[in-house]
């Protein structure tokens, strides 16, 4: 399924010369963070719902043309590109714009997850597996590489969380033998962050350390 049919039309974007109290009703309630803004049918910014309500209801939104925020996606971004906007713009909705800039319709967060959530990654049965390691000493191909010599099929992964000394990655495959993935990767110094049923390094430290407790309270 293609991300540019969930570009949504169903309001029209407002006009500079609509009042604060008319775009502050709207933004009420429908809930929007952001919503665009036109001039002479010219995309000019989002005005945000937070910012609205500390202005004067009379006045009209180009009164405020210096407060609105600019961000927008392209109709050939794809949908991690999508994502990212949302992320740093703090904004349930984004604005589309074509390659010559002409406002197409909007992206809202609700429809985004809903196709981010079609996607194999999320969709598919899997084992999810978290791991660790230095930041300058881990490499995505080694990780594949891992996974599929052990007869495992990735459906993704991404870095969860990162710091100046390590980072986290997050897979998800399907098939192949966990247990011997997961010890292929200690064998490589990745941290298992993850618990698994099936990690026998762990099963195994679980036994001698039941069997030190047992010898120790005799």
């Amino acid at each position: 399924m293609e991300i540019t049919n969930y570009i949504n039309n169903d309001f029209k974007p407002i006009d500079s010369q609509e009042t604060i109290a008319a775009v502050k009703d709207f933004l009420i309630d429908f809930e929007f963070s952001h919503f665009p803004i036109i001039e002479e049918g010219i995309y000019i910014g989002s005005i945000s719902a937070e910012d609205v309500e500390t202005f004067e209801e009379e006045k009209t939104v180009a009164d405020y043309k210096y407060t609105l925020e600019t961000f927008f996606i392209r109709t050939d971004a794809l949908w991690l590109e999508v994502l990212e906007v949302f992320a740093k713009n703090h904004s349930n909705l984004i604005p589309v714009l074509d390659e010559n800039n002409k406002y197409v319709g909007y992206y809202e967060m609700e429809d985004i997850i809903n196709f981010f959530h079609q996607t194999p990654f999320i969709k598919e049965q899997g084992v999810i597996i978290k791991i660790k390691k230095g930041i300058i000493d881990y490499s995505m191909s080694q990780i594949a590489q891992i996974v599929e010599s052990n007869n495992g099929k990735l459906l993704g992964l991404f870095i969860s969380e990162t710091d100046v000394d390590s980072v986290e990655i997050t897979l998800k495959l399907t098939s192949g033998a966990i247990n011997e993935i997961i010890q292929t990767f200690r064998r490589y110094n990745y941290e298992i962050i993850s618990e698994h049923h099936e990690d026998s390094y762990i099963a195994n430290l679980k036994e001698r350390s039941d069997y030190l407790d047992k010898y120790l309270n005799m």
